[in-house]
């Protein structure tokens, strides 16, 4: 069975901020444990200096991590992002895109840790990189998981 977040997560691609952003949702795998986001270079989303803009960079990498861990722990849990730190590493001059996965080993591991947790945050690490893998930023998230 699909659920809803699995069948809705296109509708993403008519969201305003992203639309204004030139951020869409490149492509999801079947078993919903990754999803990756690409963002155009063009005039409306380039700063000062002529390269992507840092709060484009952060907004599509926002909030991928929580879907995914929706997604499989399910309705028992509430799941939020709670903290994320953004690392500038080059200027981003050309379209961009943000991969974000956690293997099945991993959401094992945190359906384990919450069979005996009420609450926890776990970590997450991606990597946004431009179209020849060049690396533009890296970014750590936090998201919080508690039991309802």
């Amino acid at each position: 069975m699909i659920s809803s977040l699995r069948k809705h997560i296109w509708k993403l691609n008519f969201y305003p901020p992203y639309i204004g952003a030139g951020i869409r949702l490149h492509s999801v795998n079947d078993d919903f444990t990754c999803i990756v986001m690409k963002m155009k270079f063009k005039w409306w989303n380039k700063n000062l200096v002529g390269t992507q803009f840092g709060g484009s960079l952060y907004s599509m990498t926002d909030p991928f991590y929580m879907f995914i861990l929706m997604e499989h722990l399910g309705k028992d849990f509430i799941v939020w992002d709670k903290a994320a730190h953004i690392k500038f590493v080059s200027p981003g001059k050309s379209e961009v895109f943000a991969k974000f996965e956690v293997d099945k080993t991993e959401l094992a591991n945190i359906k384990q840790t919450m069979q005996s947790n009420e609450k926890m945050d776990f970590h997450f690490k991606t990597t946004i990189t431009d179209i020849n893998d060049k690396i533009v930023a890296l970014l750590e998230k936090t998201v919080y998981v508690r039991r309802k």
